[in-house]
């Protein structure tokens, strides 16, 4: 009979192979069609992903912190003093497109008063903050924060209703809208209401991105109790909240290009790939594809991916792959082993 010191020496060798095996395996998500790798994990509600020039992946997570992957390990460049409740915290990242000359990082967070867009120098860390928008209106819910420059070089952001509907309508209030500003935070000459908001009734929406063909620009937004939208955002555009959601017969607000009424989707970040949009569904624990006419303007088909990954925050393109982040360390979420992850994926 082996003695208890032989069984635990034994145990403790499986062990360490077994935790050997895992840090050298392969670690892919299997889906049909595409090929996928861990590259983060561990992680506390990554929200937001950009791309420097020389492609390092900078991203946020929800309670402060700015992280740069650099050949396979992860630097922490910047810890922001949020208020991260519920939804609150910091949210959204955009590196400037001239950053090789000003070395610019955007990012969109929550203070104790209100959420705002900063803009920082990376060096080393990020320093030299000058804050280009404040007092957008602040709740733990409700707080959009998606920030992205478009194809004209200007910076956009969502922004949430801050939980009061009646701010959506309000073309002086910033909240319910997608905003436009240059990028040292003016207001542009174009801009459809001669102050920051591009289009209004919005209540909470969390990506956008465009087709960088026709230009057209693309929007996902968080219903009351379903009713999640993919909108075409138009500039000057009223989508309806809080008087109107999803689609609606004769209606004279702007209808979404997809209502989803028969359960909740919850979509944050959204991408346009390869004549497809992709929407990565929270509560519905999705990557949504949606496969779209030759104009863009219709769906043709869609279909549900990576479902066994829980909640998906954020989706982004970058050089012909996809990336996506997992948030079930949200406080909605249950948590997997190496939760929460940044994953990359190949479309076959």
């Amino acid at each position: 009979m082996w003695n208890r010191k032989i069984i635990f020496l034994i145990l403790l060798l499986l062990l360490i192979l077994a935790t050997a095996l895992y840090l050298v395996w392969p670690r892919t998500i299997p889906e049909e069609g595409f090929q996928s790798e861990i590259l983060v994990e561990g992680l506390n509600t990554p929200w937001a992903i950009d791309f420097l020039p020389d492609g390092r992946m900078i991203f946020t997570e929800r309670e402060g912190r700015v992280n740069i992957q650099d050949n396979n390990s992860l630097k922490l460049v910047g810890e922001i003093d949020v208020v991260a409740q519920a939804e609150s915290g910091l949210l959204g990242i955009a590196v400037d497109p001239e950053f090789d000359e000003n070395n610019y990082i955007y990012l969109y967070y929550t203070t104790a008063i209100d959420n705002r867009i900063s803009r920082f120098k990376l060096n080393n860390q990020l320093e030299e903050e000058t804050v280009i928008l404040e007092g957008i209106p602040a709740n733990p819910i409700h707080d959009g924060g998606r920030l992205k420059f478009g194809p004209d070089g200007k910076l956009y952001a969502t922004t949430g209703d801050a939980n009061q509907e009646e701010l959506a309508q309000d073309i002086d209030s910033l909240a319910g809208k997608i905003l436009r500003m240059n990028k040292d935070g003016s207001i542009p000459e174009d801009n459809p209401f001669d102050n920051y908001v591009w289009s209004y009734g919005h209540r909470n929406p969390q990506g956008i991105t465009w087709n960088p063909d026709s230009g057209l620009m693309y929007s996902a937004e968080h219903g009351a109790i379903r009713n999640d939208e993919v909108n075409i955002i138009i500039p000057g555009g009223n989508y309806g909240w809080p008087i109107e959601e999803c689609t609606t017969p004769d209606s004279q607000y702007i209808q979404p290009l997809v209502c989803y009424d028969d359960f909740t989707l919850a979509p944050s970040g959204i991408a346009f790939f390869q004549d497809n949009l992709y929407v990565a569904g929270l509560r519905g624990n999705q990557l949504r594809e949606i496969s779209l006419s030759n104009d863009g303007q219709s769906v043709e088909g869609e279909r549900a991916l990576f479902t066994n990954l829980g909640r998906i925050r954020e989706v982004v393109v970058h050089e012909d792959y996809l990336y996506i982040s997992t948030s079930n360390r949200d406080g909605r979420g249950i948590p997997q082993v190496g939760d929460d992850k940044i994953i990359r994926i190949k479309v076959n």
